[in-house]
């Protein structure tokens, strides 16, 4: 009987790369927040975890064994312009470093949320397997 990861790993496998992607585009704000007419960006993690879990939008390695994972890369097409909550400063810049932070913060807490989740999920089929 043949176990299937994506059944038995549910939405968690998706998110942490889909969360790794939007640190990155948060991170890339947080640099350029001192540079002028930087537009601050976004992911649309809905839609980019929707993409991910139907394995649209990246770029496939290929594979010799149809048994072999798919190790998609989720691209940039889900990254669009943060709509600004503060008033241009005058250079043009629509980065608000709290708001960043505060975002940055909370991806990285969803992060290792999904890393827990997915610790517990292998420790299961660990135990299933070893029938501990």
């Amino acid at each position: 009987m043949a176990i299937s990861f994506d059944k038995a790993l549910g939405v968690h496998q998706f998110t942490l790369g889909v969360r790794s992607t939007r640190a990155q585009v948060i991170s890339s704000n947080i640099a350029n927040a001192d540079t002028p007419h930087y537009k601050a960006k976004d992911l649309d993690f809905d839609k980019a975890l929707q993409a991910a879990r139907s394995r649209q939008g990246g770029l496939a390695m290929s594979r010799s064994d149809e048994r072999h994972f798919d190790l998609a890369a989720l691209s940039q097409q889900h990254v669009s312009y943060r709509v600004p909550n503060q008033p241009d400063t005058g250079d043009g810049n629509t980065v608000d470093i709290q708001q960043e932070q505060s975002e940055f913060m909370q991806n990285a807490l969803e992060y290792q949320m999904s890393l827990g989740f997915l610790d517990s999920k292998f420790a299961g089929l660990k135990k299933a397997l070893k029938g501990n």
